[in-house]
């Protein structure tokens, strides 16, 4: 049995932040749910300070997505590596995640509801 992927329009406003600066500000942002794991949101690409972005090396594969690839956040004070991640060819399923990126929250990354 496949794992159960639901994709909806996260409700508000998003903010994505790091390094003291607002990376990303949304209100068309999508929440992406999948089995347990908590809810994951997805930033549309034209809402988020692709200057503060840097493409990275690494990448990733989900059965259920496709082919992640990566970006470091690059701030005044540090680089954050790995720190967001978005599927540029995502699987047909969860296509809606396209041209979208996700970010890690952390002590140094805070996506939140404002």
């Amino acid at each position: 049995m496949g794992t159960l992927i639901s994709i909806r329009k996260a409700p508000g406003n998003w903010t994505v932040r790091a390094g003291g600066a607002v990376i990303g500000e949304s209100s068309n942002a999508l929440e992406l749910s999948e089995g347990d794991y908590a809810s994951v949101i997805y930033f549309p690409r034209a809402d988020i300070a692709m200057a503060f972005l840097d493409d990275s090396d690494h990448t990733s594969h989900c059965p259920h997505k496709g082919d992640a690839t990566y970006f470091s956040i690059v701030t005044k004070s540090q680089t954050i590596q790995n720190a967001g991640w978005s599927y540029e060819t995502p699987l047909q399923d969860v296509e809606r995640i396209k041209d979208h990126i996700a970010f890690y929250t952390n002590e140094l990354v805070a996506v939140e509801r404002v």
